[in-house]
């Protein structure tokens, strides 16, 4: 009953696992994103991205997200702040100001996201106003951003990945007790089968011990 007891437990943590790597992002798989804005005391709901403008796991890359005209909104009167939502919230930034109040400042939202085994640890959101050499790769980009009647307005992301460098104990856990699992289930088999093959012999020694020790007749032949 013990060993039974161990090799469904051992099953069952193989299978948490598999889970788990099921689970992992592979390189270049689209982390999803949503975004809400808030200008004069009023939010939005949030809003997801479509995948070309989603971190891409393990990628560095640039995109312009869309940022359509809330309603209401007068870029002469009101300031625009966002937020985003990373791995289906399991990160949120803070505010971020996207439009300053008469300002013709274009921003370049910096995201920088940690990563280790498969897994998302942390995202970071700082916004600066856009450099120089964005500016003359972005021109036009730059000219919609700054007219107060174009929208949607385009924000230029920029997603850095990090690798993170601390020991990951929990997966180490996981590929501990699958190996344990394994090497149980191996174990098991030849215990068995090595049982089996002990008994027949056992069990083909006493039927030749009975063979010889009975004589033709029924008679049973004296020992000395």
């Amino acid at each position: 009953m013990a060993l039974i007891r161990r090799m469904l437990l051992s099953f069952f943590v193989a299978l948490v696992t598999m889970a788990h790597l099921a689970s992992s992002y592979q390189v270049g798989d689209y982390v999803p994103l949503a975004r809400k804005g808030q200008f004069n005391n009023m939010r939005t709901h949030w809003h997801d991205a479509i995948g070309r403008h989603c971190p891409r796991f393990g990628i560095n890359r640039e995109v312009a997200l869309p940022i359509p005209r809330p309603v209401g909104f007068e870029m002469s009167e009101h300031s625009y702040k966002m937020s985003l939502s990373v791995g289906n919230e399991k990160f949120v930034t803070p505010w971020l100001l996207v439009i300053g109040r008469k300002s013709n400042n274009v921003p370049l939202i910096e995201v920088t996201l940690t990563h280790f085994a498969g897994d998302l640890r942390g995202v970071q959101a700082q916004v600066h106003n856009l450099p120089h050499e964005y500016l003359e790769r972005h021109r036009q980009l730059a000219l919609e951003f700054r007219n107060e009647t174009h929208w949607p307005k385009h924000v230029l992301m920029k997603y850095t990945w990090l690798e993170y460098a601390e020991v990951d104990v929990t997966a180490g856990l996981l590929v501990l007790f699958a190996s344990t699992f394994i090497l149980t289930t191996f174990l098991a088999v030849y215990i068995l089968q090595s049982s089996k093959d002990k008994l027949a012999k056992f069990m083909n020694e006493q039927m030749a011990e009975s063979a010889a020790a009975t004589v033709p007749g029924g008679e049973v032949a004296k020992v000395d």
